[in-house]
Parts: structure tokens; C-alpha cells; sequence
């Protein structure tokens, strides 16, 4: 594993600090072949489907963790969370259906017979309905999440990814045919204009609603598409690793992360200059992704290393840390942590109210109280403890912090 490193001088202010790394690495079962992920916002929790095992992964988003596997059907591809219901969507590939799981117990509780080969999937928020990609049965199916029942039928040739567009009510769907997409109107269900993708043999699309654009990853192109979602027109494309096979958008820093199959990296995708900005090595073939925003990390299914791989990025922050100083001079170290306690006294911060765990991204992570702190469940790393009254200034007029240092 290895941890962020945030370069600290003693007394003054550093200049922002953005970057990527790897965090962390999670081993599954052998030749289980991830596939897909997805993260549940609601109850902190990634998904992981396994092709080969035809299961799915329950990991704790905090620690990550594995809680559960669930049985589902042949050749798991594709997971979708639905907030609405607290629901995860799960595509068979083999089976040719949906399983329906329950987030909160992490049990199943529908099959849904598709169309033939359903490879992607997309929820829309807006009228509760998830859209489930068929490869081999040429068309999209559409799923009312209320009664978990397929409702209609989108047809056109080979789609292969799909994402929705909340700022147009339009989903947005990859088809091998033309390697362009298809864009649905989200009511009325139907194809309503098409779009280039800047390449051949589109495999994932998805969605930044920061910038209103669809990305599209371009198998043999070796490249990303860029779409405005306004006029649905492409823009940009941008170079990335051989055999772009998955993308993620990750809202903190606006970047879009797209995994390499062939070459066994992530390229860093900056979306204000749609600019490659980094690549970071993975896994043996990496081909799913998911983003948790709590803790800014990025998940990647390795299929053929059966193992995730975590990867954070640290948003540009300013970061002090204290010394000791004259108007300091009464403030001791950070505090320790001893088994997974952090006992915070008041003289540490000469706090009179709460003080906010920050992350190496510039995240809270905890409210800090006077007294005993149950921190068992942060990942190892390195944090930063900020008075929430925001009273403990330098002469510069920056909030100070102080660090501390998680460890297992």
C-alpha cells in the first residue's frame, strides 16, 4: 500500500498540491474476473460484479473491507445503484437477465428476463427507470423500478455502454454500428439524434455534470471522445493507453478516469482542458470503475488479476502545518491513536467546540469532540485536524492544522 505523501513546512503556507496515486489494492477469490462496480452512496458500500464467479462483491467503503457475496446470475457485466429505492442493479450477460439486490441487506430480491447479452447500465433518476444495454438482442430495455418490471424496448444495433444526461433528461447510448451513440429522450423513450464518438468500437461512455459533456472510450482508437450534452455534437478527443475499455467521472477534482485494458493503466483525463493529465499503473487487465466521493477514492476491476484497485486523488489544497511558535507556544503535538482510539484533550487545539478531520484530499471525515474518538474505521494515511470555529489563524490569516497519522 502506499499512502499519500503531503509535503509540509513548519510555518508557512504550501502552494496546492494535486495528484494521483494508488492507495490500496483488494484481492478477490482467484478467477473470479471482476467486471464492473458500482458505489452506494446511501449505506457506504462498493459492489463488485465477478463475471467468472457469477457473484458480487460487497466491500465497506470505509476500510475497504469485504462484507458479503451474492449469488447473481451467468456472466455478471454491469451494476447500477438506484437512491430512489436503495437498489442495485446487476446485468447478466450469460443469463440474459437483471438482478435486483437490496442495498441494505445485500440480498436479492428480483430477476428481471432482458433482451439478449445486456452488457451496461444507466438509472434515471428522474422518471425511476434504469436502462439495461443489449449487445447480442440489438436493443436498450427499459426497467420501471417501482415494480421492477421491463416496460419497453429501444432497438438498434450492438449497443455496448450507456449513461444519462439529467441536465436533458437524455440517456446516452454507445452502439457498435457507426461507433456512435444513440441519444433517448428519458420520457418518451425514444431516439431522438445521434452522435460521433471521435472513434472506433466504443466501449463505455459517461457523463460530467459539471461541464454538461459525454465521454465516450474508444477501444481501438486508443482514445476518449468528447460530447457537449447540450447540442450532442462531438468536440474533443483525447489520447490515452491501449485498449480504452472504462471510464469514471470524479466530481471533486473534475476529472474523468479512463482504465486501459491492454496496457494495464488508468489515464487521468482533466475535463476543464480535456487533457490527459496522468497515468497511473494497474492491475492486470482493468475494465470496470467506480468513484466513492466520500473518501475520493476510485475503484478499479482488474479482470484478470481478480483484485481492485484503489486509486485517490488529492484536490488542490493549501496546507499548514503548526510549529511552535510565540502565539503557538502552548499547543503540544498531534495526538496519538491507541487502539483505534484518538483521546483529544482540550490543550491540543485549545479548542472549545469541534474540530474537522480533514482528509490528504481536503475532505472532513469526522467531527473531533473533547475526549475519546473512535477512528478504528479511517483508512491508514495521513489527516489533518482543523478547529471548526476556524479560530486558530497564523499571522498569514490561514487556518492552522494539525497532523495525524493513521496507521494498522
Amino acid at each position: 500500500m502506499r499512502l499519500s505523501s503531503v509535503l509540509l513546512a513548519a510555518g508557512c503556507v504550501l502552494s496546492a498540491v494535486s495528484a494521483q496515486w494508488l492507495e490500496a489494492t483488494i484481492d478477490l477469490p482467484p478467477a473470479s474476473g471482476p467486471a464492473a462496480l458500482v458505489y452506494d452512496s446511501l449505506n457506504g458500500k462498493v459492489y463488485c460484479a465477478n463475471q467468472s464467479s457469477n457473484t458480487v462483491t460487497v466491500i465497506d467503503g470505509a476500510t475497504n473491507a469485504i462484507l458479503a457475496t451474492v449469488n447473481v446470475g451467468g456472466g455478471p457485466r454491469s451494476l447500477y445503484h438506484n437512491p430512489t429505492g436503495d437498489k442495485i442493479y446487476c446485468a447478466n450477460s450469460s443469463s440474459n437477465s437483471v438482478t435486483v439486490i437490496d442495498a441494505a441487506t445485500d440480498s436479492v430480491v428480483a430477476t428481471l428476463a432482458v433482451g439478449t447479452g445486456p452488457r451496461a447500465l444507466c438509472y434515471n433518476p428522474q422518471d425511476n427507470k434504469v436502462y439495461a444495454a443489449c449487445y447480442d438482442g440489438h436493443g436498450v430495455a427499459v426497467i420501471d423500478c417501482t415494480a421492477d418490471s421491463v416496460v419497453a424496448t429501444v432497438a438498434f444495433a450492438y449497443p455496448t455502454a450507456i449513461c444519462y444526461n439529467p441536465a436533458g433528461n437524455k440517456v446516452y447510448c454507445a452502439s457498435m454500428t457507426g461507433a456512435v451513440l444513440k441519444v433517448i429522450d428519458g420520457s418518451s423513450d425514444t431516439v431522438v439524434a445521434t452522435a460521433s464518438t471521435g472513434g472506433t468500437y466504443p466501449l463505455a461512455v459517461v457523463y460530467n455534470p459539471r461541464d454538461n459533456k459525454v465521454y465516450a472510450a474508444n477501444y481501438y482508437s486508443l482514445n476518449v471522445g468528447v460530447v457537449d450534452g447540450e447540442f450532442d455534437s462531438l468536440t474533443a478527443t483525447v489520447p490515452t493507453g491501449n485498449g480504452s475499455h472504462a471510464l469514471v467521472y470524479a466530481p471533486a477534482c473534475n476529472k474523468v478516469y479512463c482504465a486501459n485494458e491492454t496496457s494495464d493503466d488508468v489515464t487521468v483525463i482533466d475535463c476543464a482542458s480535456d487533457s490527459a493529465k496522468a497515468t497511473i499503473a494497474v492491475g492486470d487487465e482493468p475494465v470496470g470503475f467506480c468513484h466513492n466521493p466520500d473518501w475520493n477514492r476510485t475503484y478499479v476491476a482488474n479482470k484478470s488479476g481478480s483484485s481492485i484497485s484503489v486509486l485517490r486523488d488529492s484536490v488542490p489544497v493549501a496546507v499548514e502545518e503548526r510549529r511552535s511558535t510565540p502565539d503557538a507556544s502552548r499547543i503540544t503535538p498531534g495526538p496519538s491513536i491507541i487502539r483505534g482510539i484518538l483521546n483529544l484533550q482540550s490543550a491540543t487545539c485549545n479548542l472549545q467546540s469541534e474540530v474537522a478531520l480533514l482528509d490528504a484530499a481536503g475532505r472532513k471525515v469526522l467531527d473531533l469532540v473533547p475526549g475519546p474518538n473512535d477512528v478504528s474505521r479511517l483508512a491508514p494515511g495521513v489527516y489533518f485536524m482543523r478547529p471548526a470555529s476556524g479560530e486558530m489563524r497564523s499571522a498569514s490569516g490561514i487556518e492552522r492544522m494539525t497532523k495525524v497519522i493513521v496507521t494498522r
